[in-house]
């Protein structure tokens, strides 16, 4: 009696075509994928003929409409290219079936897309997917398939808002740009919100032309507007700009600012000779390490009495600022002052910005910088389990 297998998805359909190789079967990979291309141009043809049967009804027939021959268009799929030809009378043609808008399936605009998410150039993205089509996609497709990035870009930026986090980063972090004057650094405002289960957020993002105050203004009061007033938020960790100070202080005046301890380190050993830098960073450890608050004022005025001669302009700068370098300590739990003395998650995402656009040098436009972020920050918010439901609807 003979067995009957029956493939109900891919992954089964894969491992029988893995047996086959191994107990001998001659059916390579090209064999295959020329019988899937034949049988998917099969079925496509007979559905445009089906749907052209239906068009010219009765009716159709005493408008004047009637066939009108066919003319080939190529459709590039995951198992290659195929020519299909298309059925047409005087006014009307079959090609909806396959999309009129697109010669690609819309598995191959996500390839495309991911490979230039991946921060591969245009060029690149044409070499590397000709091995897995068969077909070389050109630097111009890959640029018009980015595009579709734009719409799910500005819906990003308008999406409504909800009040569901414990702590908010903000830092401006400069990327480079080309102009026709040669490249331009732009800041990009970003916000991170830490939800109670601890896990991180990328809230928003903002192209601007400099870290002002009106500049932080403008980004805050559209987070609050689009519902993020922080409401249940314990305390916002920020770079230490002035421009960012002053404008929490009209936005939100009434939360506790923590200044970032990365920051406050570069800043402190940037006053000190080189050969002391790594003991000098050592006393800053044990302020920001301390047990509990009272521990860590006691582990400022040593450092205080330790470098204060040999360096004051370092022991002013610390101390100008110790109250708001301390405001984790409201934490009890060590995972949350961890989390929240420092605005490292924002540069740690953009490290992976960089990270995946050195290959395509600065960015070409606004646009192009827009993209890249919002593939970035929806991936490593995708990570962290906190993508929006709004984000996992959209097709790109």
């Amino acid at each position: 009696m003979a067995l009957r297998a029956t493939i109900t998805n891919y992954a089964q359909a894969v491992q029988i075509v893995k047996e086959m190789n191994v107990t001998g079967g001659k059916w390579e990979e090209e064999d295959w994928r020329m019988h899937g291309r034949t049988a998917l141009k099969e079925v496509l043809e007979q559905q445009m003929a089906s749907r052209m049967d239906e068009s010219l009804s009765s009716i159709a027939r005493k408008a004047g409409d009637r066939r009108n021959g066919s003319y080939p268009r190529q459709l590039l799929t995951t198992l290659g290219a195929i020519e299909l030809s298309v059925p047409r009378s005087r006014r009307l043609s079959a090609l909806s079936v396959v999309k009129a808008y697109a010669r690609r399936t819309a598995d191959i605009d996500h390839l495309i897309l991911s490979c230039f998410v991946l921060g591969l150039s245009t060029r690149k993205v044409g070499e590397s997917l000709l091995a897995v089509l068969g077909e070389r996609v050109s630097a111009a497709t890959v640029s018009r398939v980015a595009k579709t990035l734009d719409a799910a870009v500005a819906a990003f930026h308008c999406r409504r808002l909800i009040n569901r986090y414990t702590a908010i980063l903000l830092d401006g972090v400069v990327l480079s740009r080309k102009t026709g004057a040669g490249v331009e650094r732009r800041p990009v405002l970003v916000a991170i919100g830490i939800r109670p289960d601890k896990s991180k957020e990328v809230i928003d993002f903002r192209l601007c032309k400099s870290e002002s105050q009106q500049q932080w203004e403008l980004f805050l009061n559209g987070l609050y507007k689009r519902g993020l007033t922080c409401e249940g938020v314990e305390m916002i960790c920020v770079d230490g700009g002035a421009g960012l100070l002053a404008a929490l202080d009209t936005v939100h005046p009434t939360i506790p600012v923590q200044r970032c301890w990365a920051h406050k380190i570069r800043n402190i050993t940037d006053k000190v000779r080189k050969k002391d830098a790594e003991e000098v960073k050592k006393g800053l450890r044990k302020i920001y390490c301390a047990k509990d608050i009272v521990k860590a004022k006691s582990a400022a005025r040593d450092f205080a009495g330790k470098w204060r001669k040999a360096y004051p302009k370092a022991v002013k700068c610390l101390k100008n600022d110790l109250d708001d370098l301390l405001t984790f300590f409201r934490f009890k739990d060590p995972a949350w002052r961890k989390a929240t003395r420092t605005t490292n998650a924002i540069e740690r995402r953009f490290r992976e910005v960089r990270r995946r656009t050195r290959p395509m040098g600065v960015f070409s436009d606004k646009t192009s910088i827009e993209r890249i972020l919002f593939a970035v920050f929806t991936y490593e918010n995708k990570k962290q389990g906190t993508i929006t439901p709004f984000l996992m609807t959209q097709n790109s």
